[in-house]
């Protein structure tokens, strides 16, 4: 049985021979054994081979002795809602985000939404799979549950709706699943949307759904240039990650959303806690310490982003992926709440998106992630070590390697679900020091 979907957060490999509805419905029963879960909640994504694997998963967990509620399609945040504000023993999504049209995936909490990863439990449920599973003594039962309506008023909390202003936004939904919330939301708020891709298609007609991907983005910069938008958002395929542009179309690095979402808990929270990853953080860390907050650097990762948040009761985290976490939300990632509240600023401040941005980005200029595929990612990690160990001021290996050089600094980590080296960098104030550090280090990384 090739059980290679299994990696360090979740469950992601390609259909059918990495992953079909024998094996998934296998995992449904090794999950109940393994978590003792009565009540589950399941939803699927748009790909196409998602609701016959939603269903193998089905048969599997009410075999095993446990009740499933069905949300249907889905985003995955729905998921982790719907797991704590009913207070289910646990939730599964199944899909794969970002990945080929051709893959598919799971990703799994249990109580209070808590990610399953592979040092809590998602190895044990590898390693069950294999066996054999006798049916529990009475048999689960499955029960549609609509969870939109609560969704939604709990996405509205996050903001003072009267008094949004009536912007005009480009919403980009790549044909994955926002288009979906998009239309529920489009009622309540007084946006004016113009709407690309907004149908939900597995067949990926435009492509898989990640803005993370430069080409991915023209489609939402050309709408917002041509109808003088105000500002605009884009999801990938799940929509537990958005991306934002500004009025000038310019895509928006995450990095400094993370500052700008950070500054608006600590005006409500003083001395909050603020969680961010190691790969940038110059501008996260002085905003929050500007606004009195505490920044605490985890490394990158939603089940350690979501640990961390949890031990040091962190009001907010972001990554620079795009990936936004809160405290109100069971500590989980959401790529709803994030557009909402960078809305809810631009109309308290009458600022735009730009005049919000513009000095962060000129203070700490980035590289942005760039990834490169190497086949000795350790050794060329440990090269570049050595080349910069002697003008380092600091040292750091939470999350690969970190170099410090006072007025530039680096961040080069092997990724933890791909076979990608990932390189930031960013500068104080000078970004021609910033580019000529990239290219040093890419042509290093390169001999």
């Amino acid at each position: 049985m090739d059980l290679t979907a299994f990696k360090a957060y979740d469950i992601r490999g390609r259909v059918p021979d990495q992953l079909n509805e024998d094996v998934v419905e296998r995992i449904g029963r090794a999950y109940v054994e393994v978590t003792g879960a009565k009540k589950l909640v399941v939803g699927y994504d748009i790909r196409l081979s998602s609701p016959a694997l939603a269903a193998a998963l089905i048969k599997g967990v009410t075999a095993a002795g446990c009740d499933v509620f069905d949300i249907g399609l889905s985003g995955t945040e729905q998921i982790y809602f719907s797991t704590f504000f009913y207070e289910m023993d646990g939730g599964i999504a199944v899909t794969a985000s970002h990945n080929p049209k051709d893959y598919n995936g799971m990703k799994m909490v249990g109580k209070g939404s808590r990610p399953i990863s592979s040092d809590n439990g998602l190895l044990d449920i590898k390693d069950r799979v294999r066996g054999d599973f006798e049916d529990a003594a009475q048999a689960g039962t499955v029960h549609q549950l609509n969870v939109m309506d609560d969704y939604i008023n709990h996405l509205l909390g996050y903001v003072d709706v009267p008094n949004l202003k009536p912007y005009h936004v480009v919403v980009n939904a790549g044909n994955g699943g926002a288009g979906m919330i998009v239309d529920v939301l489009e009622s309540r708020l007084p946006f004016k949307y113009t709407k690309l891709l907004n149908e939900p298609d597995g067949h990926f007609p435009n492509g898989v759904p990640n803005p993370l991907l430069k080409e991915n983005r023209d489609a939402t910069r050309a709408a917002i240039l041509e109808q003088k938008a105000d500002f605009g958002v884009a999801w990938d395929g799940d929509f537990d990650r958005c991306f934002l542009f500004d009025e000038t179309g310019r895509f928006i690095e995450g990095y400094y959303i993370v500052g700008l979402l950070a500054e608006q808990f600590l005006l409500k929270e003083k001395g909050a806690r603020i969680i961010h990853d190691p790969r940038l953080t110059w501008n996260t860390v002085e905003v929050v310490e500007q606004a009195g907050g505490v920044a605490v650097e985890s490394k990158t990762g939603h089940a350690f982003i979501k640990a961390r948040m949890r031990e040091e009761d962190a009001v907010y985290g972001g990554e620079m992926s795009a990936h936004h976490y809160f405290r109100e939300f069971a500590y989980c990632d959401s790529g709803m709440i994030p557009w909402l509240l960078v809305a809810a600023l631009m109309s308290r401040s009458g600022k735009t998106l730009s005049q919000l941005i513009d000095e962060r980005i000129a203070r700490f200029p980035a590289s942005g992630e760039i990834n490169r595929t190497i086949d000795d990612a350790k050794s060329v990690i440990a090269k570049v070590e050595a080349a910069y160990t002697e003008s380092a001021k600091e040292i750091s290996r939470v999350d690969g390697l970190s170099m410090d050089f006072g007025e530039w600094r680096f961040n080069l980590r092997m990724s933890n679900t791909e076979p990608l080296v990932r390189l930031n960098v960013e500068s104080r104030g000078d970004q021609a020091l910033m580019e000529a550090k990239t290219d040093e280090l890419l042509t290093l990384m390169a001999e």
